[in-house]
């Protein structure tokens, strides 16, 4: 890895007006009533995404304070903070997408709010220990409560773990990060649930090695080679080399000369609920995205946000080998 040289790559025009125009939108009327009428839908265009979006590009500092702290207070006014795994953990007529969140969602906009200077585990006490209430005997996670109620095996998801264990780094030293990281490590970074209830996470997992952006909640070999490293930096935890050696040395043979391109758009073909003319919120199967997506997800495009986190991660990958922390 020492011989891949470190690349920068410049913004366009397009990704420069399209970060205007999300700081502009979200600090506008129109932001704050969306958010008002729903934190995360729809899909992927509310307030939530652009938001995520700029953080993801590390420009979470131009957020709107007015945005942040109404996504505090929608947050706050959810009717449930909690995951409700049977159908009687539901209160009579809720909405099951609305009226709650997920891990990967609240991994999510835990590290927005926290970038924009939230004290989130003052201003929303329920999000930290969410994780670890909801964390399954393999030290994953699971956004469907389906996978909650299977005996016979674990069917953890590596989208439902990742932005939860991101998010819980920053707080320090945990029983929940270490059990999340095992399986980072059990999973080798690359490996789908080996079970017959997430078997479609196995289907997917070669898909992987294709790196997205944006990621939103989406999982790569890279956002989790750079979350593995992050933990292990930050406490000078040991990580066994077979865990990572396939992803780094995959991520070295793609790109030789530093420069990570987009390779896939996890997010297209995704459907949405969004609130129609007559004023209720239906399913639909198409989600619109903003000139800030289409910029930044242009495939075989070179990316500057990845360039600088696949750089960031191999140049702490190294140092954690000096140290002997890779064994």
């Amino acid at each position: 890895m020492t011989a891949v040289p470190d690349a920068e790559v410049p913004r366009t025009p397009a990704i420069e007006a399209g970060i205007d125009e999300a700081v502009r939108y979200l600090d506008s009327d129109a932001a704050l009533a969306s958010i008002a009428a729903d934190v995360y839908w729809p899909k992927w265009n509310c307030p939530w995404w652009q938001m995520t979006m700029l953080w993801e590009l590390g420009e979470a500092a131009r957020i709107p304070t007015r945005a942040a702290a109404a996504m505090v207070e929608g947050l706050r006014a959810l009717r449930l903070h909690t995951f409700p795994i049977r159908p009687e953990d539901w209160p009579p007529n809720a909405d099951r997408w609305r009226d709650t969140s997920c891990h990967c969602a609240l991994g999510t906009i835990d590290q927005v709010l926290s970038a924009c200077g939230v004290d989130v585990d003052a201003e929303l006490p329920w999000v930290r220990p969410w994780y670890a209430r909801y964390q399954m005997r393999d030290g994953g996670l699971n956004c469907d409560e389906a996978a909650y109620l299977v005996e016979d095996e674990c069917p953890s998801s590596m989208v439902g773990t990742v932005a939860p264990f991101e998010a819980m780094i920053r707080r320090g030293p945990s029983e929940f990060l270490d059990r999340a990281a095992a399986l980072l490590v059990a999973r080798e970074l690359r490996l789908g649930s080996p079970t017959r209830h997430n078997a479609e996470e196995r289907d997917m997992a070669p898909r992987w090695l294709e790196l997205a952006f944006p990621r939103f909640y989406f999982y790569d070999v890279l956002r989790g080679l750079t979350a593995l490293v992050r933990w292990a930096t930050a406490e000078r935890r040991a990580i066994p080399a077979h865990a990572i050696a396939h992803v780094a040395e995959h991520l070295a043979r793609a790109h030789p000369d530093g420069v990570v391109r987009v390779g896939r758009r996890p997010f297209d073909g995704i459907g949405t609920h969004a609130r129609q003319p007559d004023g209720v919120w239906r399913r639909q199967p198409n989600a619109a995205t903003f000139p800030l997506v289409e910029a930044v997800a242009v495939i075989g495009e070179p990316s500057g946000a990845l360039t600088a986190e696949w750089r960031k991660t191999r140049h702490a990958l190294v140092a954690l080998i000096d140290a002997g922390l890779v064994q």
